[in-house]
């Protein structure tokens, strides 16, 4: 896939080129069906992983996560880097780094603000891609709209603490610094998955982030793990919240890419900002205001008009 093509439909999660061939009892699932399992598993895993940012710090729950995540692709699918040129391995390199700078960066926004105001900011980044290589005027329109979900959310919405007031400069920050990097993802990934087959590349990727997040993180795993009542539980806890994220969805997102269309795929990832709010409402009791849920919906409209607009 070119770059082209994957910035036409940038708002799905890309890496076509890196998924296995679909089989087993999973092509017996509708396609549609393993990506909707896949949001709702992201989101999950993201809601869980805040109740252990109080005991590991974000730093900490988040190499953790990342580490577990590293681990067990690496085991499943035993990469070979002998032979590969240094372009390949620079950009599996740079993938990690985004890859490890988003992932930090949102668990940094979902500790501060609302999941569904984190997720929605977040998911910018990808909708930036699909504008900025497209030509048409019309997206020009479904970037003013998203730009006025953010204002709303940003500007007028409120925090989501007890005592409500606006929302966290700090996270604010955090989640438009991992809308960059996922944009960065995006690019990055497209190359890295023509370099390797099946996961081996997001394996090799995911390892190099856990060794960028180990100056970050391990102090504060340790110390949490150091002080908790239960090390091996509060490890445990991790792991399968590694599971939830990323593992799990990303191998259900590149199996039902193999099966459907690419603009189907898009449509409905584009209502994952949507998800998350859910989530965050039933997981953790976010519940969001009018203006914040009306910001949202002009994002996840604008996702939806940038990608039925969209030549493929």
């Amino acid at each position: 896939m070119s770059t082209a093509d994957l910035a036409a439909a940038a708002v799905t999660t890309p890496a076509t080129s890196t998924a296995p061939p679909s089989g087993g009892r999973t092509a017996r699932i509708p396609a549609p069906l393993l990506c909707v399992v896949a949001m709702f598993t992201v989101q999950l895993g993201i809601a869980l992983s805040k109740p252990l940012f109080g005991q590991l710090g974000v730093g900490g729950a988040t190499f953790l996560r990342i580490s577990f995540a590293a681990v067990l692709l690496l085991a499943l699918t035993r990469p070979r880097l002998r032979g590969r040129s240094r372009r390949d391995l620079g950009a599996t390199a740079l993938l990690g780094a985004v890859s490890a700078g988003m992932t930090l960066l949102f668990a940094g926004a979902v500790d501060r603000l609302p999941m569904g105001t984190a997720a929605t900011i977040e998911f910018l980044g990808p909708l930036a891609v699909a504008l900025a290589f497209s030509r048409r005027l019309p997206h020009l329109l479904w970037a003013l709209l998203a730009a006025g979900g953010v204002a709303l959310l940003t500007l007028l919405g409120e925090g989501g603490g007890e005592h409500g007031g606006g929302l966290d400069p700090v996270g604010l920050l955090c989640a438009f610094g991992a809308a960059a990097c996922y944009a960065g993802y995006i690019l990055l990934t497209d190359k890295v998955g023509a370099a390797f087959q099946g996961f081996q590349g997001l394996a090799v990727s995911m390892a190099f982030g856990a060794v960028l997040l180990a100056p970050i993180g391990l102090g504060g795993a340790w110390s949490g793990l150091s002080g908790a009542e239960s090390p091996w539980l509060l490890l445990l806890a991790s792991a399968g919240v590694a599971l939830l994220l990323p593992v799990i969805p990303y191998a259900l997102e590149m199996t039902a890419l193999r099966r459907m269309p690419q603009r189907v795929f898009s449509v409905l990832v584009s209502l994952e900002p949507a998800v998350s709010a859910l989530i965050g409402l039933l997981v953790l009791g976010q519940l969001l205001g009018a203006v914040q849920l009306a910001g949202i919906a002009c994002v996840v409209l604008a996702s939806l008009g940038a990608t039925l607009t969209s030549r493929h």
